[in-house]
């Protein structure tokens, strides 16, 4: 992915409506889309009665980015869909909160070779949402389905 490319697609998930709307911004993309970092603030309009972060906007903030990263780094030749998610939550979520997410090369390589003799393959990531301490807020599993084309 070029770094215009990237640019333009870092721009565009800062404006999409469900991340825009619950105060989510998208910090950082690296080349290859292997990192993302995202943040999100507390702010009136995603803090619930007790003055928190909403659980959904917890979740959104991890809902699009392994599937992305996914399809980016496997290519045209794979299918890739998010299948299912849960989130734990650990502790209120109260001032900035982040989340990173890391695909490596080594995960690359295991969906590749799980094909080759499956017809399917659901790898599971884990996104841990943290506070400005390091605390773990919440904690979202996800399952991607990943087919050959």
């Amino acid at each position: 992915m070029g770094k215009r490319i990237r640019k333009r697609l870092l721009w565009a998930m800062n404006w999409w409506p469900p991340l825009l709307g619950a105060g989510i911004r998208v910090r950082r993309m690296s080349d290859g889309l292997r990192e993302i970092d995202v943040e999100m603030k507390l702010r009136f309009w995603n803090a619930n009665y007790v003055g928190t972060h909403f659980g959904g906007s917890l979740f959104t903030m991890t809902d699009p980015f392994y599937m992305l990263m996914l399809v980016e780094n496997l290519g045209r030749e794979y299918i890739v869909w998010d299948k299912t998610a849960t989130i734990r939550f650990r502790k209120p979520g109260r001032g900035t909160v982040r989340a990173e997410f890391r695909l490596t090369q080594e995960r690359i390589d295991e969906i590749r070779r799980a094909l080759t003799t499956a017809e399917k393959y659901e790898p599971v990531f884990v996104a841990q949402i943290k506070d400005a301490q390091g605390d773990v807020v919440a904690e979202v599993e996800k399952v991607i389905y990943v087919r050959r084309r």
